[in-house]
């Protein structure tokens, strides 16, 4: 039996088994085999491929984030690149009109992104049909996933094609678990958790952790997560991106369809064809992205407003450090302080290290140690 089939197999019993306090332990390990079985079909597609050229969209990824628009045919992703950028994509009212990847610069408060106009996926992408499997790379590759839907039928291609993301490890809004887990040599499994769990128990998390053989391994619980967030830590390979569901022809549906959908954080309502939205679109992904302008300025002269540093989020955050490594790493080591004008200070100009935080629109001015103070 191939993989494939084990796969249908183990979906189809899952579908048949009820969801009790009897079953979840049987449900847990077959969750962990499936997820094994994807990856090895992954894993396998990768290495077949390593030694040609292959067929993925080859756009170089460039500006200061990366959009990618996902989306079954005739949704109405060739005119939103039309109509926010200013390259041509396409647009028929027929499917598949995008067969490979169109790429448009999309400028948003003085940042260059690009915005990629990707061929509408079809059900069953995640297993290689239409164009699915180059197509959920981009989105893997990408800062941020705009899912456009059609306003009619939208819950329905939402759950679809989140489904088909999931499959390759493509998480959308949401956080990577607060799970550590550290392979040994001996010893067991070694469980703790410091918060109380109540999706899942030590029991559970050694069923799973035997069903990957791993036997030897101190696990750390810091959240309250469940079966489905262990596996994504032990398989390793999960990507976290960010998405905004663009539901594109609200003139087709009621107000009232329109005031529901503009409830949810994620959403967006527009209609390319009556320019509906589309600026409330731009700012959702401004603030979903998190960037920050920040204006450099040198000493005796007014700040360069018309080139900001745009800084994305770190893992320490948005810091000088951040902003002076993305103008020259050399500086760090001349650098005596800063001042900063702006929100992230309580007077401006205040001295400031390099851990502190900015602000969208700070002003920044090193300031170099002298040779005296070196």
């Amino acid at each position: 039996m191939g993989l494939s089939e084990k796969i249908k197999e183990i979906e189809e019993e899952m579908a048949r088994t009820q969801k009790n306090k009897a079953t979840e332990y049987h449900l847990g390990l077959l969750k962990a085999k499936l997820a094994k079985y994807r990856s090895m079909i992954i894993e396998g597609e990768k290495k077949a491929g390593a030694g040609g050229k292959g067929e993925g969209f080859d756009v170089e990824k460039h500006g200061d984030a990366r959009i990618a628009m996902i989306g079954f045919p005739s949704v109405g992703k060739s005119s939103i690149l039309s109509h926010l950028t200013e390259t041509e994509s396409l647009a028929a009212n027929y499917e598949f009109t995008t067969l490979t990847c169109i790429p448009g610069v999309l400028r948003i408060n003085e940042a260059k992104m690009q915005l990629l106009d990707l061929p509408g996926i079809i059900e069953g992408a995640a297993s290689g049909k239409g164009r699915g499997r180059q197509v959920i790379a981009v989105g893997k590759s990408s800062d941020l996933i705009l899912m456009v839907l059609d306003a009619q039928k939208g819950e329905e291609q939402k759950e679809k094609i989140t489904r088909e993301l999931e499959s390759v490890g493509i998480r959308l809004n949401q956080e990577k678990p607060q799970i550590h887990i550290k392979v040994m040599k001996t010893g067991g499994i070694i469980f703790n958790a410091s918060v109380k769990l109540t999706k899942i128990d030590e029991k559970m998390v050694k069923s799973i952790m035997a069903e990957y053989k791993m036997h030897n391994a101190h696990v750390s619980f810091r959240g309250d997560h469940d079966v489905d967030e262990l596996i994504d830590v032990i398989e390793a390979n999960r990507k976290y991106v960010k998405c905004i569901y663009v539901y594109n022809k609200i003139d087709q549906v009621s107000i009232e369809d329109v005031d529901y959908l503009m409830k949810e954080k994620y959403n967006a309502a527009i209609s390319v064809h009556m320019n509906l939205g589309c600026d409330i679109l731009l700012e959702k992904i401004w603030d979903t992205l998190g960037l920050v302008r920040v204006y450099t300025r040198k000493k005796g002269q007014a700040p360069d407003f018309g080139d900001p540093l745009i800084l994305t989020q770190g893992r320490d955050g948005i810091t000088v450090k951040s902003a002076i490594m993305q103008i020259h790493k050399g500086l760090l080591k001349d650098l005596n302080y800063a001042y900063i004008w702006g929100k992230s200070v309580k007077h401006s100009p205040q001295k400031c290290g390099l851990k502190h935080e900015l602000c969208d629109e700070d002003v920044l001015q090193i300031i170099k140690k002298t040779k005296d103070a070196k």
